[in-house]
């Protein structure tokens, strides 16, 4: 394995509109990354594995529900510096940072905001400290983008509830201790359930032959009459706007993500480009070749402003669904471009493991599509500023 020389881009001296304890969260994060993720990370991409011993240097760097208060094991930081740690991982692996997205924003989150504070107590410490680990429910084979119309459901049999269905695309399913699920009740009102592994009648098969997140484990959740305790479901909010407002939490950790997953590769083409010699020079100095890496700074530039804006906003509690969406979409989708053009800077050795670019390349198109497809961003934008529903 070569040596992790990653270098952060810094055009606009962003650096200026952080506090101290902001670069020092993300240094930790960065060198975190450098030192455990980098050396393997390849290697468990090729094999389609998820690392699993690397799951308590996540929860060290603050990686699982740093938002959530020290009370309940969070390291209770601000939303800065979570998207600053989200950027750090995702510049190692998409993946990894998938499956700290997943523990943070989609497990705890709603637990935090929306369970008992006996709830709290119980699960979100051993989250935090990673030695449980937490999955999503909410996409089923039939319902991904209109997940309105979910068919899992429970049913209130007296002293407990019973859970039907099946959801899918689920990161972290495999390993999970706890399930945070979304069904209806027997009214067609959506509810969180938190469902533990163990409940009989509850399975999480493994997906496999994925093209893409290769190093993220993913699966099933399948229940068959499994009995819930009425003191598993989440009580402080219902109805389709409480899973939303966990995805609206995840998309503002991806759009800060992806910019990491675009450093990487516009540090590596731009490292590259210095090197290779073609006619007699590096090509680097070639006129095209300028043009892919000026453009990648600028567009990586754009997206930094963006993030930390909305990262302002969301501390102000100001953010709002359709920023994030602004912010999610633009970052993946600029991510995605500039992994294709630093690919081509370096060739045939940019389909190579020997660099990162061709995994970034693939995992980004899981990315631009999950927590909200590239298109259903789109419209949600175009909701904002038309008042028009697109989706009716």
């Amino acid at each position: 394995m070569k040596p992790d020389l990653f270098e952060a881009p810094d055009y606009y001296n962003l650096d200026d509109l952080l506090t101290e304890e902001h670069k020092l969260v993300r240094n930790a994060a960065r060198s975190w990354v450098k030192r455990e993720v980098s050396p393997i990370i390849e290697d468990y991409a090729q094999k389609g594995a998820f690392p699993k011993h690397i799951i308590g240097g996540l929860a060290d760097i603050g990686a699982f529900g740093p938002y959530i208060p020290e009370a309940y094991g969070g390291a209770g930081l601000d939303q800065i510096s979570y998207g600053l740690i989200m950027q750090e991982i995702e510049r190692g692996d998409s993946g990894i940072r998938s499956t700290a997205s997943v523990q943070s924003s989609l497990v705890m989150y709603p637990i935090w905001k929306y369970g008992t504070e006996a709830q709290r107590k119980k699960y979100l410490p051993k989250l935090a400290s990673g030695e449980w680990m937490g999955c999503f429910g909410l996409t089923e084979p039939d319902y991904g983008s209109n997940p309105s119309g979910m068919t899992t459901h429970f049913k209130d049999m007296g002293d407990h509830y019973l859970l039907n269905g099946a959801k899918m695309w689920i990161s972290n399913a495999p390993f999970a201790q706890i399930a945070v699920v979304w069904a209806k009740d027997e009214t067609g009102r959506i509810h969180g359930l938190i469902v533990e592994r163990g409940m009989d009648g509850f399975s999480t098969p493994e997906t496999h032959n994925k093209w893409s997140l290769r190093a993220s484990a993913t699966g099933e959740l399948i229940f068959n009459n499994v009995k819930i305790p009425k003191d598993h479901i989440l009580p402080n909010k219902s109805g389709l706007s409480a899973p939303l407002g966990c995805l609206d939490s995840a998309r503002y950790g991806i759009a800060w993500g992806a910019i990491g997953a675009a450093m990487d590769c516009y540090d590596t083409a731009l490292r590259y480009s210095k090197e290779r010699m073609q006619f007699g020079k590096p090509i680097g100095q070639f006129q095209l070749q300028q043009k892919k890496l000026a453009e990648m700074i600028t567009e990586i530039t754009k997206a930094q402003l963006l993030t930390w804006r909305l990262g302002v906003l969301k501390n102000e509690n100001k953010a709002t669904s359709a920023q994030i969406s602004m912010a999610k979409r633009n970052n993946v989708e600029m991510a995605i471009t500039i992994a294709r053009e630093a690919r081509q800077i370096l060739g045939a050795m940019g389909i190579s493991g020997e660099y990162s670019i061709m995994r970034h390349a693939m995992n980004l198109e899981s990315v631009i599509t999950y927590e909200g497809t590239h298109d259903i961003h789109l419209l949600i934008t175009g909701l904002d500023i038309t008042g028009f529903n697109a989706f009716k």
